[in-house]
């Protein structure tokens, strides 16, 4: 018996200085680890990803948006303003400059108020693509910039979105809404033209692949390349990792050409699950077999030995 346990010992041993002593050392020197900014959006979390040149003009545009904030917005005078969006930002709206804009129905719920205010101010700014657009390149938003110059305007139309855009979202419109314009989700049975219809002849579905490999190549001249399907993401991934990403790409993949997409608490909670959802849906079953599991373990374990006491006793 001594030796049996001096021989698991040395086992435990081992493992436990392999699984917390070599492994994570090895995973911190090929992740290092991002700290996020708790889904505030200040300019901060952008200093440390922008040029020196740039730091000056982010800290003024983010004190701007400061001010903004603190104004308090007219929801009926915003919802005036608002009708300029919805010309471009409504259910089928085609492709524009390389993206097709997102729907807002649920955009109070789901972005933050400081980051809606910021991507109306500066669209690349807020979204912190701004190396992107140097030069005569302009954002696909870049108009707003023109039409809305007044801060009190801007604060309405954000007060109009996050009193009258803000319903209840379930977690696929979230996904949808904030991620499936540029991410086909195979899992979900999603491309970028949203989800894939059933079809009654060939000739229809070769139709529907066609438009599907246009946008892809729309996005693709937009973004560099096409955005990777989610499907697995949230297996593939750590939950920080996707967190940290999705709150600031530019912490993770420092010059990527994912735009920050500004999910507010609500809204981040909402993606994760969908995300979840469709890369692990056996979740739910899993966890709740876990326990069965690791009862029927320690029963067999004290049946094993009580058996092995019985067999051996005569033989020590």
């Amino acid at each position: 018996m001594n030796k049996e346990l001096k021989i698991f010992a040395v086992v435990a041993a081992f493992t436990i200085a392999l699984y917390w002593g070599v492994e994570p050392f090895a995973h911190s020197q090929m992740h290092a680890h991002v700290d996020g900014n708790g889904l505030v959006y200040d300019g901060k979390a952008d200093i440390a990803y922008t040029s020196k040149d740039k730091v000056k003009a982010k800290k003024a545009f983010w004190a701007d948006v400061k001010t903004i904030a603190a104004l308090k917005g007219d929801v009926t005078a915003g919802e005036a303003g608002f009708a300029t969006c919805t010309g471009c930002h409504m259910d089928g709206a085609a492709n524009m400059g390389g993206v097709t804009p997102p729907i807002l129905d649920h955009a109070g719920a789901l972005y933050d108020k400081n980051y809606l205010i910021a991507l109306i101010k500066d669209p690349a700014m807020a979204m912190n693509t701004d190396h992107k657009f140097t030069g005569t390149r302009t954002h696909p938003m870049g108009s707003i910039k023109a039409m809305m110059t007044d801060n009190q305007q801007i604060a309405d139309v954000v007060a109009y979105i996050k009193a009258k855009k803000a319903g209840e979202v379930t977690p696929k419109e979230a996904y949808v809404e904030s991620c499936g314009r540029c991410h086909a989700n195979r899992y979900g049975n999603s491309t970028q033209l949203g989800e894939t219809p059933k079809f009654k002849y060939k000739k229809d579905e070769l139709a529907y692949q066609i438009k599907v490999l246009e946008e892809q190549d729309l996005i693709k001249a937009y973004m560099g390349k096409i955005p990777p399907d989610l499907s697995i993401i949230y297996r593939a991934r750590s939950h920080h990792f996707l967190e940290t990403f999705i709150e600031n790409p530019q912490s993770q993949l420092h010059g990527t050409a994912m735009p920050r997409v500004g999910l507010s608490e609500n809204g981040m909670h909402k993606v994760m699950a969908y995300l979840e959802e469709t890369g692990d849906p056996s979740k739910p079953a899993r966890d709740a077999l876990g326990p069965w599991v690791l009862l029927f373990f320690v029963i067999f374990t004290i049946l094993a030995y009580l058996w092995k006491n019985s067999l051996w006793r005569d033989l020590h």
